[in-house]
């Protein structure tokens, strides 16, 4: 490089430095991308602009990547780390250079021609300086294009934009396999320039997604479309109103349903939420978010579908899709979130509000249904709530599936983009409203949302520990109906809203696997893990030493026999882990001369179920296992698998997991294998299994795990044991007053032990694996041979108290 140009850049740099705070997507390019350093890299932009290259440099220098401006050195020749791909506008157009993008590219190439070894990173890179899309006008339908701005426009944005900026670094390709593959010429050169030129053009709008519509130009389209002028005609005859009248209900429920996102907004709250998560935790880790960028890069349309721990989910999702180079999408809140100041914030920032029910009203559920599928056609992404409203127990809830059943009629009316659905598990250490939670399952009325209540919140801002988005496996709709419905074309209908015969049990048979794909995408953390081990114990407390050896045992089940590649565990030493916990302010330290004691109040004790119940289902075969071989002097490797099948049918459907009956047995050998190099079990000369003595301790408190989910469900074949013609509703009235007396007998913490939803599903479980015929009568020998075995897993004192009231409430059914 000449002396006057390092000056110029060096003079250039002041100000960018100064400007510009750009963030670097992904957060970590090498380790997420795979880049190797050490290797040479041609970093690809798309158009001619020194400030984008300076930006670039800063990122590459913090990220310990080669110096873009450092030129490659081969034979001699001096070649330049960066090529600009459109050389961009100019200030004075009578001045056009020519591009030197397809002529670099050649030289490059004729490079591993003649090098055989040599193998360059060729590395897309996109600099943005906002990530306005416009709204839409008389071009409304034409394609986003990459902005590109002259040297006196890019002043300006870099000046206005400079702190709203980030450098997006691309999956690397192979120069080496580009020469083997495809030759040397300049034809390929020419290729490789006009794929980076459709890439750039895509990244931009994944980034800031299509032109945004002006609002009453959508309510006009929306009452042309044939569904809701029917929709308006039976409302109009329904209620003997005029026609005009309808269609001013329709726009009614339009102005109540819509969002009118705008960008200003988004970029103000970006500031707020960043002061907001700084204060709040103390980091958000995000895993697997290239899998999303890939998808939107694509042109797919995306639903996002979290669960629902929290309000914060709302902003804590798009925050992160924002920050990950994304276009925050446009989110399904409730109606109970429209209020002041809260509901045009979020309308504002892309939510649009459902109402809890569309039960007896057809126009509200057309308009819905119609608007819906024009954020689908139109290529926004959505997201919504499978699970309805937020859980209360930390579990994952039954999904209420008709807006993923609108999802697939949109889908059905023939729009072009592929619609992609992306489960996403979104974990706290600490979340605002769980106390709120256990006093509603306690049976407290639910606090309607108001500005009040806002404001107390504001005022309780205080570090609530780490934030976990973790994006699971994504679910093609196209993909999943060409497997499971092959004549699904059949019914589409760009006019009506088909509802074929299938739609029902597929829109089940997706939700169920979206949930599932969540819970496999699960966060284990230190608060999680901790609590985990403390509510193990009866009296909530465990030595410093004890909880230490627990935290290990559990990482290491996690880390050596992965629940999926998709969960997240953390890399922490169990002594960092408790000493993070312990920041929360959740546990009590009691010190005496032999040590500290962590103490888990009992008052506490109710609220931290919500945390361990997040991981529950990553820990309960491991926790059946121990259980098993705990309540065994010695029993074999095929009796504990052969137990822990019968009981699995009745997990799987609670907890959302994922192994097939096919599967779980060489599952269940792996996790075995690891429970007796922890030396937790042992395998005696008869080659029986049974417990190693020294580490009874921490056997003890990885099988409490599963103790209180066994427990219920002895309750409920007790009660059908001793009435096998009781029907389904008096069975769940009776499991859940039965767990409620053992909760205050036993104490027994967890507010979901008596929870209705559960024993609903236990129930219906239990009908479909064949304890219940369709009469809905109990098959006497089922349910006594599941019974035995789950007795001999109880305590002496919990069996008696369950079978002397299961007996009770049978002489009190037949007196009656």
């Amino acid at each position: 490089m000449s002396g006057w140009r390092k000056l110029y850049y060096k003079l250039l740099n002041i100000p960018i430095k100064m400007l510009v705070r750009s963030k670097c997507i992904p957060s970590d390019p090498i380790a997420e991308l795979g880049l190797d350093p050490t290797r040479p890299i041609l970093y690809v932009l798309p158009y001619n602009s020194k400030a984008d290259l300076l930006t670039l440099r800063g990122q590459c220098l913090a990220q310990e990547l080669p110096d873009p401006l450092e030129p490659f050195e081969m034979d001699g020749q001096l070649l330049p780390r960066y090529v600009f791909i459109h050389d961009g506008p100019r200030v004075f157009n009578y001045y056009t250079p020519k591009e030197e993008s397809v002529k670099l590219f050649h030289e490059y190439l004729d490079l591993h021609r003649n090098h055989p070894t040599l193998d360059i990173q060729m590395v897309p890179v996109s600099i943005m300086f906002g990530r306005s899309p416009g709204r839409e006008g008389q071009e409304s339908h034409e394609p986003a294009k990459l902005r590109v701005f002259n040297g006196i426009q890019k002043f300006f944005v870099v000046l206005w934009l400079g702190r709203d900026s980030f450098v997006r670094f691309s999956q690397t390709v192979s120069l080496r396999y580009m020469a083997d593959e495809h030759g040397t010429d300049k034809t390929i050169a020419q290729k490789l320039a006009r794929v980076a030129r459709m890439h750039f053009a895509r990244q931009r709008l994944a980034a800031t997604g299509p032109k945004l519509p002006v609002r009453q130009d959508l309510f006009n389209k929306l009452l042309t479309s044939k569904a809701i002028e029917k929709a308006v005609e039976e409302e109009a005859s329904a209620k003997k109103i005029s026609i005009t009248k309808a269609q001013q209900n329709a726009v009614d429920m339009m102005e109540e349903i819509a969002a009118n996102f705008t960008y200003e907004t988004l970029r103000v709250t970006d500031r707020v939420l960043s002061w907001t998560w700084n204060r709040l935790y103390q980091g958000i880790k995000v895993h697997n978010a290239e899998r999303v960028r890939q998808l939107a890069q694509d042109g797919h349309g995306i639903v996002y579908v979290p669960c629902h721990r929290s309000h914060m989910d709302y902003l804590l999702l798009s925050y992160v899709l924002y920050h990950q180079g994304l276009v925050p999408p446009h989110i399904a809140a409730g109606i109970n979130l429209n209020f002041w100041p809260a509901g045009p914030i979020f309308r504002r920032l892309g939510a649009f509000f459902i109402r809890r029910t569309f039960k007896g009203n057809k126009l509200y559920a057309t308009v819905f249904r119609e608007y819906l599928g024009e954020l689908f056609s139109r290529g926004y992404s959505v997201e919504y709530f499978v699970e309805g409203g937020r859980s209360r127990t930390g579990r994952l809830l039954e999904p209420k599936t008709g807006t993923l059943a609108m999802t697939i009629q949109a889908m059905l009316r023939g729009g072009n983009r592929p619609i992609t659905i992306v489960p996403v598990y979104v974990g706290y250490e600490h979340v605002m409203e769980v106390g709120t939670y256990a006093n509603e399952l306690r049976g407290a009325t639910k606090q309607k949302e108001n500005l009040w209540q806002v404001v107390r919140t504001i005022r309780r801002l205080r570090n609530f520990g780490m934030g976990y988005v973790n994006f699971g496996e994504p679910i093609p709709l196209l993909t999943h109906l060409n497997q499971n419905v092959p004549n699904w074309r059949d019914s589409i209908d760009p006019i009506e809203t088909p509802r074929p015969s299938w739609l029902t049990p597929t829109v089940n048979q997706i939700a169920n696997k979206l949930m599932i794909n969540i819970n496999n995408a699960a966060a284990a953390n230190a608060m999680n893990l901790c609590c985990t081990a403390l509510l193990a114990s009866r009296q909530r407390a465990l030595t410093r030493e004890q909880l230490l050896e627990q935290l290990d045992c559990y990482q290491q089940l996690l880390q050596n026999v992965p629940y999926t590649q998709d969960s997240t565990v953390p890399s922490n030493t169990p002594e960092e882990m408790l000493e993070h916990a312990l920041k929360m302010s959740k546990f009590e330290v009691e010190k005496d001369n032999a040590g500290e004691i962590i103490i888990l109040q009992r008052e506490q004790a109710v609220l931290m179920t919500y945390y361990r119940n997040n991981i529950h289902h990553m820990l309960v075969l491991p926790s059946l296992i121990a259980c098993i071989v705990m309540h065994h002097d010695g029993i074999s490797r095929q009796a504990v698998i052969e137990q822990v099948s019968l009981i699995y049918p009745l997990l799987r459907e609670e907890l959302f997991m994922h192994y097939t009956d096919e599967e779980l047995p060489q599952v269940l050998e792996t996790l075995t294998n690891e429970l007796e190099r922890q030396q937790l079990i042992r395998t005696h000369e008869n080659g029986l299994l049974a417990l190693n003595p020294p580490r009874i301790r921490t056997l003890q408190l990885l099988a409490a795990g599963v103790r209180e989910t066994l427990q219920r469900y002895t309750i409920t074949l007790s009660l059908l044991r001793t009435n096998p013609s009781i029907n389904r509703g008096m069975l769940e009235k009776e499991s859940r007053l039965l767990a409620q007396r053992l909760s205050v007998l036993h104490g027994i913490n967890a507010p979901e032990f008596f929870d209705k939803a559960v024993f609903s599903t236990l129930v219906a479980t239990l009908r479909n694996a064949g304890y219940i015929n369709d009469v809905g009568d109990a098959i006497p020998e089922n349910i006594q041979s599941m019974y035995d075995m789950l007795a001999k897993l109880m305590t002496p004192e919990v069996k008696l108290t369950i079978e002397s009231v299961s007996e009770l409430n049978v002489s009190g059914t037949d007196s009656e």
